[in-house]
Formats: structure tokens, sequence, C-alpha cells
């Protein structure tokens, strides 16, 4: 596998485990306020990241690669509404979706077709991502602050089912 490639895959596996981390973190503290709903939300999204992120992991060992784990900081803990908490989210998620991006530009680069294809099915899963968020904050922004609103998208969120992931290959 080509060495940047090869170093940038790695990289996404430690930044597909942080996502993981923030969004225990934002689960936390929506847990603290009350918020179920949103907090399984997040749990739900953190059991995404943490599938992402071994995808790419069993992605290169299948490859004959060593993954070499990267450390990642504390994530933030303190927020100022559930607006910001989405916001972040989005935030997070258009950096991901850049850095996903890049991995399959440089998958394109190196004509390592394997990865390019693989990588294709993570840029398709951003587009997806990005777009769950937008829809959170499309509600938020009709809500604003208004508590029986929140607690209306929090018993919505709450819905959200325990993802199914497909067996490894």
């Amino acid at each position: 596998m080509d060495k940047n490639l090869y170093q940038a895959m790695n990289e996404q596996v430690t930044k597909e485990l942080f996502s993981a981390y923030l969004y225990l973190s934002m689960a936390a503290y929506l847990e603290s306020k009350g918020l179920s709903g949103m907090t399984n939300w997040m749990k739900m999204q953190a059991q995404e990241e943490m599938f992402h992120g071994m995808k790419i992991f069993d992605y290169l060992n299948e490859r004959g690669e060593r993954v070499i784990l990267g450390a990642f900081e504390k994530p933030d803990s303190d927020f100022q509404s559930v607006r910001d908490i989405f916001e972040q989210v989005l935030a997070h998620e258009q950096s991901v979706t850049a850095s996903c991006n890049n991995v399959y530009s440089l998958a394109l680069e190196a004509k390592d077709h394997a990865a390019v294809g693989f990588m294709q099915w993570f840029v398709d899963e951003q587009v997806e991502e990005e777009s769950g968020v937008r829809a959170i904050l499309d509600k938020l922004a009709y809500i604003k602050e208004d508590s029986t609103g929140i607690l209306m998208l929090d018993k919505d969120l709450g819905s959200r089912p325990q993802p199914v992931f497909p067996p490894a290959a």
C-alpha cells in the first residue's frame, strides 16, 4: 500500500474512534440534563463511529498492513445548549467528511482500486451523517429554546434504533 495512503488510513481509524469518544462525552452531558432521548441518539452515533473505525482497522489488517493507533485529546464536556451540541456534531462530521475525501483522493492518486472502492462507502456514509444532523438542526431552528419543543425532539431522538452492522468480510 502506498505510504501516504497507509498513513492517512491509520489516522482515519483514530479520527473515527475519537468521534465515538466525543459523542459519548456529549451523551454524558445530555444525560445530566435529563435528555435521555438525545443521550440515546448520541450513544447510537458513538456505536456507529466505533464500527467505522473498526471497519478501517480490519481493512488495513486484510491488506497486510499494521494498524498504528494515534492519541487523541479529551473531548469537550460542557456545552451551551442542545443546539450548540448539534452544531458541534455537524462541524465535526464535516471535518470527518473532509478527512474521508482526502483518504479517497490519496487512494485515487496511488491507483489503489481496492482502497478507492473501500473508501467510497465512507464517502457515501458521510453524506448520510451530515444530512441526519442537518435535519436535527432544522428542527431546532423551529423550536429555538422552547422547552416543550426540546422535550418533543428528545422523545423523537430517543426512538433511534440500535444500529445493525453487517458482518465482517
